[in-house]
């Protein structure tokens, strides 16, 4: 391939979602082997937790992950019960940036003034909620 074919096929549309989907392939791969609830891994820490001792909104997600490739949706929930409720819409926005991506077309999230407050709102609550358990 040329310079300028390579150039163009890093540019198409679909190349990022290719691209994630392929580390995220990667990164479930490792993931599978690593238990994130055991110490002595290789799995960074989250930086919120890390300065503040805190659960963030996001904390346990590769723990949910982790359970979720092990067929353990009850676990998964426990270890962050609205990351795991989210995970549908999480697949359906990446198959629709895929699906627009093959097609050549690019994808925007458009979340209007609404939609980003209803979002800041449940995320902040969801932290508050977490830390008081």
């Amino acid at each position: 391939m040329s310079g300028d074919g390579v150039r163009r096929a890093v540019r198409h549309h679909a190349a990022a979602p290719l691209g994630a989907l392929a580390a995220g392939i990667a990164a479930a791969a490792y993931l599978y082997r690593t238990d994130p609830h055991q110490p002595g891994h290789w799995l960074p820490r989250c930086p919120f937790n890390w300065a503040t001792g805190l659960l963030c909104p996001v904390c346990g997600a590769t723990r949910t992950a982790y359970d979720l490739l092990h067929a353990e949706p009850v676990r998964a929930f426990h270890d962050n019960a609205l990351l795991l409720l989210c995970t549908p819409l999480l697949l359906a926005a990446f198959a629709g940036w895929a699906w627009a991506g093959l097609r050549g077309r690019q994808w925007r999230v458009r979340v209007g003034p609404r939609g980003a407050v209803a979002l800041m709102v449940v995320l902040v609550a969801w932290g508050v909620i977490r830390n008081l358990r």
